[in-house]
């Protein structure tokens, strides 16, 4: 079971990041998800106004980054939520 399990996560979820270009906290969360093999949509705000306004919309923050993972907006690089968010927490109970 926990070999399907582990085989679901990161495939399936959509994750879709905000980052500006010198932002280490973006590039410490792009780290974390390649690190567990979490595909992922990186859109640079710095660069592109209407992305920056979608960012914005959804967090209420204009700090990055801003990660969108299946609809769950997480603030910053914030492992724990981001473990949970993609159901790695629950593959390290199953295992």
């Amino acid at each position: 079971m926990a070999k399907t399990l582990k085989s679901k996560i990161g495939k399936e979820s959509k994750v879709k990041i905000y980052t500006t270009t010198t932002c280490p906290w973006c590039m410490k969360t792009k780290e974390f998800l390649k690190a567990n093999n979490v595909k992922y949509e990186e859109v640079n705000v710095g660069e592109n106004e209407q992305a920056r306004n979608e960012m914005f919309e959804k967090s209420g923050q204009f700090g990055v980054p801003v990660s969108d993972v299946n609809g769950t907006i997480i603030v910053g690089y914030d492992k724990e939520a981001l473990k949970k968010a993609l159901g790695l927490d629950k593959e390290a109970k199953a295992a």
